[in-house]
């Protein structure tokens, strides 16, 4: 299963982004990807960039997951 959780790119490296998942730092690379700058959403699958997103549409989707999480940690 995956999960789209959006990552905001902090370093770019050539054609590797270093994104954090809320904390979780991991690398990811952009080559399905055009256009990355830090600051950028983007979602990750299996070590790669595959969309990029714009900030709004991002910021509601992480508050969707906050909600969701809170749901799950209170069973």
């Amino acid at each position: 299963m995956c999960l789209a959780i959006p990552a905001k790119v902090v370093e770019i490296r050539e054609s590797v982004a270093i994104v954090d998942f809320g904390g979780v730092r991991r690398e990811a690379r952009l080559d399905f990807v055009k256009d990355v700058k830090i600051g950028d959403y983007v979602i990750v699958h299996t070590g790669f960039a595959i969309e990029k997103l714009d900030e709004k549409t991002a910021l509601e989707s992480l508050k969707a997951w906050e909600e969701v999480f809170k749901v799950l940690e209170g069973e």
